[in-house]
């Protein structure tokens, strides 16, 4: 009997967009494959994309990933590497782009990257959500409510000490 193959461990991070999650709150995700070139795959193995200041948008049908910035690859010439900052292509299904841009022309809705990561099949995805902006009292709830829970966890760990 042989052995089974060893499946190979990836050790791709998982880039988070932190400030979209504190200042948006998610109505729908949607998990898009998304168009890059060899250099952009490179950089984003290394960890080196910001999500931060990203957002989507439909264009002509297509749903496009603007202000998303992947670092150029160091190991790389300058003649092959990328633009840092350029619009990207999100890969959809047409029937939930149609849906999107639907739902996209309601008021104070916005496309914003929540994460990306690569799948068990070594495919880059990035998460996008479908989201409403935060007004600044929901924003200091939230920060109000993480402050009680730690102070909750404090109390109870010197209680449990005890």
């Amino acid at each position: 009997m042989l052995a089974a193959p060893k499946k190979k461990k990836s050790y791709a991070p998982r880039i988070d967009n932190r400030i979209a999650r504190f200042r948006y709150t998610f109505l729908d995700t949607y998990e898009c494959g998304i168009a890059l070139v060899g250099t952009e795959i490179k950089s984003v193995r290394e960890g080196k994309m910001a999500l931060r200041d990203g957002y989507a948008r439909v264009q002509d049908g297509e749903l496009w990933l603007h202000n998303v910035h992947i670092a150029v690859h160091a190991a790389s010439s300058a003649y092959f590497n990328h633009e840092e900052v350029r619009p990207r292509r999100l890969l959809l299904h047409k029937r939930d782009i149609r849906k999107l841009e639907g739902r996209q022309k309601d008021a104070g809705l916005t496309m914003v990257p929540v994460c990306a990561y690569f799948n068990a099949g070594g495919w880059l995805k990035v998460q996008v959500a479908l989201a409403r902006g935060k007004d600044m009292g929901d924003k200091r709830e939230v920060l109000k409510k993480r402050d009680d829970d730690r102070e909750l966890g404090r109390v109870l760990k010197n209680t449990l000490r005890v």
